[in-house]
This record gives structure tokens, C-alpha cells and sequence, in this order.
């Protein structure tokens, strides 16, 4: 069967060895708003620009595979898939992305 490309391994390795990954494009306004979710909750996301790695389509193919969807942004808390732009900011104010980053309400 075809094997996953060989930057396939280093995407799996971004998702899972970073406490927060956002797959992202450096213009695009939805993952500026994912960014700034971060940001506002004091975390350092890893963030890859596709649009400046020349991998980048390579990667949106990949995670096409992962995830069902090539759109940006795509976030992942410790491995686990969070979404795009919309469903970050519902699991934000419904405490799940708070509970996946292990912070409570009251911190």
C-alpha cells in the first residue's frame, strides 16, 4: 500500500509533541482568531504556516487524511483534534478547551 510521504512522520510528531499545534496560513483571518484564543488563554501554540513551508500542500493533504478537512486553521491540544476557527472558540466557552489544556474555570 502507499505509505503516508516521509513529512507525514514529522506532522504526527508536531501533533503529538506539542502541547498545542494550530495548522495554519500566515493570511488568513480565521487562524489569526485561533491564535489569539491561545494567546489570550497565555499559550505558546507551535503554529505551521502552510503557506511559507513548500511542504505546505503536502501537508494539507496529509491532513485531509487525519482529519477529513484541508481547511485552515486545524488545532490540536496534545494530540487531540480540536477543529477549525469555530469550534475552537465553542469548545472555549463551553470549558472544553480549558479541561484539554488541564486549566479550570477558576484559574
Amino acid at each position: 500500500g502507499a505509505a503516508l510521504p516521509p513529512r507525514a512522520s514529522k506532522r504526527d510528531n508536531a501533533i503529538y509533541s506539542n502541547r498545542i499545534t494550530i495548522f495554519s496560513k500566515s493570511y488568513c483571518p480565521y487562524c489569526m482568531r485561533a491564535k489569539r484564543i491561545f494567546k489570550d488563554l497565555n499559550e505558546d501554540p507551535y503554529v505551521v504556516e502552510l503557506d511559507l513551508r513548500e511542504d505546505g500542500r503536502e501537508i494539507q493533504g496529509v491532513l485531509l487524511d487525519l482529519v477529513g478537512r484541508n481547511t485552515v486553521p486545524q488545532v490540536f491540544v496534545y494530540g487531540h483534534h480540536v477543529g477549525g476557527s469555530d469550534d475552537t472558540k465553542t469548545a472555549l466557552s463551553d470549558g472544553q478547551l480549558q479541561k484539554l489544556l488541564g486549566k479550570s474555570q477558576s484559574q
